[in-house]
């Protein structure tokens, strides 16, 4: 009988003798691994909704802060157009949209 060394990474571990008496009746060998199952959920199942609702509050910051632009340079255009235009009539109804600074 010629000796042989056990197949596999895992075949170290297996006793010499345990091995050998399994080559020679032909019993099949057990190997039993004891893992543990990770405790919890992982991080990415937190972290994923995390960074989505922080990106979609910072976008919905970026609509108000571009809405809030556009009201000011809106009433900023209305007073320069009604200061330059003076009144303005449709139909026999005028509308003074400002005051003169010199009466």
């Amino acid at each position: 009988m010629t000796h042989r060394d056990p197949p596999g990474i895992i075949a170290p571990h297996i006793p010499a003798d345990a091995y050998r008496r399994a080559e020679a009746t032909g019993q099949p060998i057990v190997i039993v691994v004891h893992t543990t199952e990770p405790n919890g959920r992982p991080l990415r199942a937190y972290l994923f909704p995390i960074v989505v609702a922080g990106a979609g509050a910072i976008g919905i910051f970026g609509v108000v802060a571009a809405f809030l632009a556009l009201l000011d340079l809106a009433a900023h255009t209305a007073a320069v157009i009604g200061a330059a235009a003076g009144p303005i009539g449709v139909g026999g109804i005028t509308l003074r949209l400002a005051r003169r600074k010199n009466p």
